[in-house]
Formats: structure tokens, C-alpha cells, sequence
């Protein structure tokens, strides 16, 4: 089992970052409850982000279903949500209320712009965090409109992940100090976060704000992609000299025309040049001259080619579950190796069964059915 075995964590069901974060968690060996809404209790999903974890359905509109989530919370190590500010306080759930229960609890909360501040309550989606956060702004090609990168900048590396890693530290300073307290992990606030190198090389003038000329966001002919023969791609980031030369060698370019790596103005023209280069061979000859070489080198392969590269194979980084080809959990580790046990649970599934091993008894669980509080 994973590095987080022995701790308890409620997940109160969201969508996108909270379910990323409860994934994190869970492949980590952590026993995560995921405590869903009791009209989704009809849905077979197969989520990735819903592995390895069991679901109980609740009515927390009623008294009932409130005072079992704070039943759970009694045992629990940590409890983490993705409402907007104060809708967990409404529903009697806030961290005033769960900490009554349980001192030690360590209380996350994921949202968009934070629990204060002038946009704390608008409604908000990835592509508004990461615009605001300085990151959207800067991908893209010259000239043209920003690019969202899919949702995975806030969502999930500035927002899930970064409420995995502020639970976890919660985790770590309460083994210590017998006392939990709340994370407000904000994606506006974790895509910042992620911009850190940025801020680093504007402040020493080595980033410019017009999208697309800069060396790390395409405007480089050596960091960039390339259109093949047969209609695939490939991508190259030979940055360092000796990558560089050796992308020389292996394209068969003209040293002396490539020769001044690190000036800007004439990356265009060799870009374009590059682009009829690579416009000779297929992607899987281009494979063949320079995969596996320190040219820094790479076919472009989609979501359903990826799992079949013989690199992904050899190190399983990806696997089926229940019919659903899905990532491995990651990182690795070399004692404690995270596994995925099942895959997503039909919402509520697992509803009786987790209020009994939290001490729930069976008169209890059946006062909660007829109530219509669990299904």
C-alpha cells in the first residue's frame, strides 16, 4: 500500500480539482470517503478522478445527513471540499463545526479565486483562474489569441494537487502539534505559483510579454513542434549546446546557418527552415534517427497512442481498470508502492457498509433509509 495508509479522509463530492485531489490521495494509500449527493446515487460512472475510493450517498439538506458527516469527521484525519465560500458553513459542515467534532482535523477547501477577496463568490472555470493568474497570457502563437492548455494548468496542477499537497501538509504539522486547520488552496493562487520561473526570468529581462518569442513558448526553433510527412508531429527541446549540436548532426542541418543558438531575431527564419526539415520523413523515421538521443526529442502521441509507446509500457505508466484505460499512480516509491485497488463506485455504493465501520449500527443505518436520508 501507498505512503498514506492509516489516514481517514471525507471527501465532500465536487467536480474536476476536489475528485483530482481525492485521487491523489487515495492512489496514495489514503482511505478516502467520497460522501456524494444522494440524487446522483442512480449514476454508474467510469471516472478516472473517482478511483480507488468508496462512496456513500447523503441527503445533507437534511438534519440527518449533516450529523453523519460529522459522525465521520469524529475518526477522520482530514476533510476536504470545492463549494464556494461559506456553502459549506450554511450546510452545517464548515470548519467551526467539523473541528468541534474533531480538534485535529485538518479542513482543505479548493476554489477558483479563494475564500476572500473581491471575486471570492463569482463563478469562475479554469481558463478565468489561469488568465488572471498571468499564465493563459502567455501561450500562444505570435500575433494570435491565447491558447487554454486543456484545463490542466488550474485545475489540476494549480488547483487539485495543490490542495493534495497543502492536505498533506496539514497531515504532517498535526502529527506534531495535535492541532488541524484549514488549507484554502485557490487555483488563482496555484497557477501563480507554477509561474514562478517566469517571474524569475522577467525580472531579469529574459521574458518578454508578447506570447510566442520567448524561448520555452514556441518562439524558439529548437523548443517547438514540427508538422511530419505523415501528417503527425514531433517535438524538440534541444536547449543546452551540446543538444543543440547534436540536433544539428542528426537533421543534417548546415552548422554554420544554425550556429548563433541563442539569438532571437533569427529564430523565424530557422524555424520556418526547420519546418521543411522535418517535412522529409515521417514521424516514426524521425523516431528512428533521434528517439533515445540527447538531441531532447520526442514523438507528439495522443491520448490514445500514449499507453502503447514502448517507453509507457516497459514502466506501466499507464494500466486498465474495469475496461478503462487510465494513468498509473505516480510518483513511485521504493517501499511503499501506491496502488489502484478498484475503480469509480456507483455514487453511494458503498453507503451502508462505510457507516458501519464508522460505528453506525445497523437500527441506525435502517432509521437513515426509511428517513430517505442514504438510498
Amino acid at each position: 500500500m501507498g505512503p498514506l495508509q492509516g489516514f481517514r479522509i471525507i471527501e465532500l463530492a465536487g467536480i474536476g480539482p476536489g475528485p483530482f485531489c481525492g485521487m491523489m490521495l487515495s492512489d496514495m494509500g489514503a482511505e478516502v470517503i467520497r460522501v456524494d449527493r444522494l440524487s446522483s446515487a442512480t449514476q454508474a460512472p467510469k471516472d478516472v478522478l473517482a478511483r480507488n475510493r468508496r462512496s456513500i450517498a447523503l441527503d445533507l439538506k437534511q438534519p440527518e445527513g449533516v450529523e453523519a458527516v460529522l459522525r465521520l469527521v469524529e475518526s477522520a484525519d482530514a476533510l476536504f471540499e470545492g463549494f464556494r465560500p461559506g456553502v459549506t458553513e450554511r450546510l452545517g459542515l464548515g470548519p467551526d463545526e467539523c473541528q468541534a467534532r474533531n480538534p485535529k482535523l485538518v479542513y482543505g477547501r479548493m476554489t477558483g479565486w479563494g475564500q476572500e477577496g473581491p471575486l471570492a463568490q463569482a463563478a469562475g472555470h479554469d481558463i478565468n483562474y489561469i488568465g488572471l493568474a498571468g499564465a493563459l497570457h502567455a501561450i500562444g502563437r505570435p500575433g494570435e489569441r491565447p491558447v487554454p492548455p486543456l484545463n490542466l494548468v488550474g485545475d489540476f496542477g494549480g488547483g487539485g494537487m495543490l490542495l493534495a499537497y497543502g492536505v498533506v501538509c496539514g497531515l504532517l504539522e498535526a502529527q506534531k502539534s495535535g492541532k488541524g486547520q484549514v488549507v484554502d488552496a485557490a487555483m488563482v493562487d496555484g497557477t501563480a505559483a507554477l509561474m514562478a520561473m517566469f517571474f524569475s526570468m522577467a525580472a531579469g529581462g529574459a521574458f518578454s510579454d508578447q506570447r510566442g518569442t520567448n524561448m520555452l513558448d514556441g518562439g524558439a526553433h529548437f523548443y517547438d513542434t514540427y508538422e511530419t510527412s505523415d501528417g503527425k508531429h514531433v517535438c524538440i527541446g534541444s536547449i543546452e549546446p551540446q543538444f543543440y549540436a547534436l540536433l544539428v548532426e542528426k537533421a543534417e542541418l548546415d552548422p554554420n546557418k544554425y550556429g548563433p543558438q541563442m539569438d532571437p531575431s533569427g529564430w523565424p527564419e530557422l524555424k520556418e527552415d526547420l519546418k521543411g526539415v522535418f517535412l522529409t520523413k515521417t514521424q516514426s523515421e524521425w523516431c528512428e534517427i533521434m528517439e533515445g538521443t540527447d538531441v531532447c526529442f520526442a514523438p507528439v502521441l495522443s491520448i490514445f497512442e500514449a499507453p502503447e509507446h514502448p517507453h509507457n509500457k516497459a514502466r506501466n505508466s499507464f494500466m486498465e481498470v474495469d475496461g478503462v484505460m487510465q494513468q498509473a499512480p505516480a510518483p513511485r516509491f521504493s517501499r511503499t508502492q501506491p496502488e489502484i485497488s478498484h475503480g469509480a463506485r456507483v455514487p453511494g455504493e458503498d453507503t451502508r457498509s462505510v457507516l458501519a465501520d464508522f460505528g453506525f449500527t445497523a437500527a441506525e443505518i435502517e432509521t437513515l433509509a426509511d428517513g430517505k436520508v442514504i438510498a
